[in-house]
C-alpha cells in the first residue's frame, strides 16, 4: 500500500492506495514521438482540442500545408500542444492570433 498527499480545492488529504491487480496494466512502450494534439477533421474547421492560449501561429490564409505540419501551438496548463494538419491541404482562413485565449471546440482555422 502506498500513501499519497492530494490537494483538492486548497484542502490537503492523505490517501492510501493498494494495488489489487495489475493484469490490465501491461503497457508496451514504443519508439514513438511524443504525443501531439491533432485537430478534428482533415479538411474544414480545425478546432481547439482543449482550453488554452494560442502562443504561436505558423500559417496564414493561402498556405499549402503537409500532413503532420504544425499549424499552431496551444498552451494549456503550462504545456505546449502542437496543432497538426491531418492531411495535405490549403489553409483557407486563420481565425486566431498569438495571445488569443480559446475554449475547447473553438475553431482555430479552416482548411480545404
Amino acid at each position: 500500500m502506498k500513501k499519497y498527499k492530494v490537494i483538492a480545492n486548497g484542502v490537503e488529504y492523505e490517501v492510501q492506495i493498494e494495488l489489487i491487480s495489475d493484469d490490465d496494466a501491461q503497457v508496451k512502450k514504443t519508439e514513438e514521438e511524443p504525443e501531439k494534439t491533432a485537430p478534428s477533421g482533415a479538411a474544414g474547421a480545425v478546432k481547439a482540442p482543449l482550453t488554452g492560449t494560442v502562443t504561436t501561429v505558423n500559417v496564414k490564409a493561402g498556405d499549402a500545408v503537409k500532413k503532420g505540419q504544425v499549424l499552431m501551438i496551444l498552451e494549456a496548463m503550462k504545456m505546449e500542444n502542437e496543432i497538426l494538419a491531418l492531411s495535405d491541404c490549403t489553409v483557407k482562413e486563420v481565425l486566431v492570433s498569438a495571445g488569443k485565449q480559446v475554449e475547447a471546440g473553438d475553431t482555430l482555422c479552416v482548411t480545404g
